[in-house]
């Protein structure tokens, strides 16, 4: 069984579980074996065609995997996946800062 380490912003859709095991052979079966437990999760990690949304990262290991082969990527028990939402934002302290750095 590989370890899933959940996100705080998504605990909130695998009834507030930090990580789980769940059983695999790839990333991809994996995954789907989290979904299928908490199926709200669904929502948030896939888009309408099924496939991984672009905001959402995931590490087999720290490693990510659309460098290793996506969800075909091979899982070992001992395996750990992390699933990393992008966050956006800043502020406009930053933009006006990087606008004189620039010579704005």
């Amino acid at each position: 069984m590989a370890r899933i380490l959940i996100p705080t912003p998504l605990r909130q859709f695998a009834e507030k579980n930090d990580n789980v095991e769940l059983p695999g052979a790839s990333v991809g079966e994996v995954l789907g074996a989290l979904v299928a437990k908490y199926p709200d999760l669904k929502k948030n990690l896939y888009n309408d065609e099924g496939k991984l949304r672009s905001f959402v990262n995931v590490y087999l290991n720290d490693e990510d995997i659309r460098y290793t082969g996506k969800d075909a990527t091979a899982v070992v028990d001992s395996d750990v996946l992390s699933i990393v939402p992008s966050i956006a934002g800043g502020s406009k302290a930053n933009s006006s800062q990087a606008g004189i750095e620039h010579g704005r």
